[in-house]
């Protein structure tokens, strides 16, 4: 069987050297990932093997060309999860032109895959939206990224974000210091999502302001949250008494965004997240977004760490079953 042969054009506006990367290292990455032969003189690519392969490589370099054109400019990280996507069958549409933040080192955080993209409008379009699925997915970050955007354009006077003290598997025993240091490890992956996002001296100062506050589950009792962006993290480790009490909390102006991963659930018992997607499932201005596999964005190798685990965990039940 002749190979299959695709030619792209680098559009003018693409800078080569950017589209290849330093030395040619993201041409190198993706050739590495392809059983494809990658030729490129001047502006054009010449892809040749089996026509799959050869489809799924020019589908990585148009993609990346898209990147460019808007204004991005792809490591090797970005070309690891495009080359993920496009293997395991996950749809690669144009969604990095829509914008959610400017992080303060100039950096554009964006939607990378379809189930972000629902995500966003999600949130955007729902007062209380329900993000599930997997690590790496961006639940957390994206929801952060949402926050503080609407901070920023006033649309919200504050940020909540709100985590169930929970231990993973561990005691801590009585850790020493006051009570925001007793809750610091729970909710610093909260701080690190933040500071990604603004200025650490900034976001220390929103923090000491109380424009942003980070709290715990339990401290929500009582509350009415009028005004404000809450963003509920780790909402597999919550009863259902808890989701309930969480969600009532919601005031006017405000919008709730609740993310959890029912595979990393630390307590016993019914989770409160699936609870509420069997009370709350279908009512106007809540939604419930699911991510998979497809939207993981980190290293390349969580993917297929979720998938083992799954693939291990899925043999196990029918093993028990049988």
């Amino acid at each position: 069987m002749e190979p299959t042969q695709i030619r792209l054009t680098i559009p003018d506006s693409v800078d080569p050297t950017a589209l290849m990367g330093p030395a040619d290292s993201l041409l190198r990455r993706i050739e590495n990932a392809f059983d494809a032969m990658v030729v490129v003189r001047g502006n054009t690519i010449s892809i040749s093997g089996e026509t799959e392969v050869v489809e799924q490589a020019a589908t990585v370099f148009s993609r990346l060309i898209r990147q460019i054109e808007i204004g991005e400019h792809p490591v090797s990280d970005d070309v690891d999860v495009v080359i993920e996507q496009v293997k395991h069958g996950g749809r690669v549409k144009s969604l990095l032109s829509d914008d959610v933040l400017l992080t303060y080192r100039g950096r554009t955080i964006r939607p990378k895959t379809d189930g972000q993209k629902r995500y966003i409008d999600s949130i955007r379009n729902n007062t209380i939206t329900f993000g599930i699925g997997p690590a790496g997915t961006g639940k957390t970050y994206l929801a952060m990224a949402c926050a503080v955007a609407a901070l920023k354009r006033r649309e919200v006077g504050r940020i909540v974000l709100v985590r169930p003290v929970v231990e993973a598997g561990e005691s801590l025993g009585y850790l020493p210091g006051t009570l925001e240091e007793k809750l610091d490890p729970y909710v610093r992956p909260l701080y690190d999502a933040l500071f990604d996002m603004t200025d650490v001296e900034k976001g220390n100062a929103l923090i000491e302001q109380g424009v942003i506050e980070i709290a715990p589950l339990a401290f929500m009792r009582g509350r009415t949250l009028n005004d404000a962006y809450v963003i509920l993290d780790e909402a597999q480790n919550t009863t259902p008494e808890q989701m309930k009490m969480f969600l009532t909390r919601l005031g006017f102006s405000s919008k709730f965004v609740v993310t959890g991963d029912a595979s990393q659930r630390d307590l016993l018992g019914k989770s409160g997240l699936d609870q509420a997607r069997e009370v709350l499932e279908g009512i106007d201005g809540i939604a419930f977004i699911d991510f998979d596999r497809n939207d993981i964005v980190r290293h390349s190798l969580v993917a297929r760490i979720v998938d083992a685990f799954d693939s291990y965990e899925g043999g196990g039940r029918r093993a028990a079953r049988g």
